[in-house]
C-alpha cells in the first residue's frame, strides 16, 4: 500500500458536560462516569497541544466540545481556540466537532478558519433509538448537510460494537454515502463500566471486515479512519488496519481515554513502509 497515511489530533476543549443520553458517552452527566470535566480548556493549553501534535506528524487537530450542540458562547469560543492555534500551528488544519449546527454557525467557525466540521451518524438511523432518546438521528443528519451547504470538509463516521446488527452497520454505511465525506471515522466502542451498554462483543476479524467494508461502500471518500477505540480493539493487530482499507488514524489522546504514545504509532507505520502525509489534499 503506498498510500499515505493522514495523522489526526483530537482536542477535549469542553469536557464531561453534556446533558444527552447518549448511552455509548461517557461525557453525559447522567452516567457519572469517573473522567475529568470541565467547561473550557485553558487555550495556553490547547495552544501546546497544537504543536506537540503538528511536531508528531498531525495534519488534523480536532477541537471538541461535549454538549449536545452549537450555542453562541460555544461558537465565540470554538473561534478563539481556532485564532490561538494557527497564531502557534499553522500548518494545521482545524476541524471542529461541536455537535448539531445551524448553517449561520458553521459559516462564522469557517470565517474563523476552522476547514472541516466532524459530525457522526454514531449508527443506523432505526438502531439510533436505542442509544439516544434526547435528540434524534434526523439532526445529525441535518447538521451534515449543513456543514456541505456551508462548503467545509465533512467528516462523518460512527461506532461499531454497540450491540447493533449487519444491517445497522450496512444502513449507517448507506447514508454516509449518500452525504459524500471527504473522511470517515470508525470508532469502535470501548467500554466504560458507569455506562449501560455491553462491552463490545466484535472480535478483530469482525472488526477488520468491517474497515473493509467501510471502504467497500464509500469508495470516493479520501479518508478511511481509525479512530476511537482502536488501541482496544485490535491490540497487537493494528497494523492490519491499513491493509484493510484505512489511511487515517487518530495519533495521542482521544476524549476521555489514553491512546498510546504517539511515537509507537509513528514506529507502527515506519515498520510498515508507510509515509505519514505532509499535505492535505481534501
Amino acid at each position: 500500500m503506498s498510500e499515505k497515511i493522514f495523522l489526526c489530533s483530537i482536542c477535549n476543549i469542553n469536557s464531561g458536560t453534556c446533558k444527552e443520553d447518549c448511552k455509548f458517552c461517557s461525557q453525559s452527566v447522567r452516567y457519572k462516569a469517573d473522567i475529568d470535566r470541565y467547561k473550557q480548556k485553558p487555550i495556553k493549553n490547547i495552544q501546546e497541544e497544537a504543536v506537540a501534535a503538528r511536531d508528531a506528524g498531525a495534519l488534523g487537530f480536532c477541537l471538541v466540545t461535549a454538549d449536545k450542540g452549537l450555542n453562541d458562547k460555544t461558537v465565540t469560543f470554538v473561534c478563539e481556540v481556532a485564532e490561538a492555534v494557527q497564531k502557534v500551528a499553522p500548518e494545521l488544519r482545524l476541524i471542529a466537532c461541536n455537535g448539531t449546527a445551524t448553517l449561520d454557525q458553521l459559516l462564522t467557525l469557517k470565517s474563523a478558519g476552522i476547514k472541516a466540521y466532524n459530525h457522526n451518524l454514531e449508527t443506523s438511523e432505526t438502531f439510533y433509538p436505542q442509544i439516544c432518546t434526547t435528540h434524534p438521528w434526523s439532526e445529525r443528519y441535518e447538521t451534515c448537510q449543513n456543514v456541505n451547504k456551508a462548503g467545509m470538509v465533512l467528516i462523518t463516521g460512527g461506532i461499531f460494537g454497540l450491540g447493533e446488527t449487519q444491517e445497522d452497520r450496512v444502513s449507517m454505511l448507506e447514508s454516509l454515502a449518500s452525504l459524500k465525506p471527504t473522511s470517515v471515522p470508525i470508532n469502535f466502542y470501548h467500554h466504560n463500566e458507569a455506562l449501560q451498554l455491553q462491552p463490545n462483543p466484535l472480535s478483530v476479524e469482525e472488526a477488520l471486515d468491517l474497515v473493509k467494508l467501510t471502504r467497500k461502500m464509500l469508495p470516493d471518500a479520501q479518508r478511511i479512519m481509525v479512530a476511537g477505540g482502536r488501541e482496544l480493539m485490535f491490540g497487537d493487530r493494528q497494523n492490519e488496519i491499513f491493509a484493510a482499507g484505512a489511511n487515517s488514524i487518530v495519533i495521542g489522546n482521544y476524549l476521555t481515554t489514553a491512546g498510546r504514545e504517539m511515537n509507537k504509532d509513528l514506529e507502527m507505520l515506519a515498520s510498515l513502509g508507510l509515509d505519514v502525509a505532509t499535505s492535505v489534499t481534501g
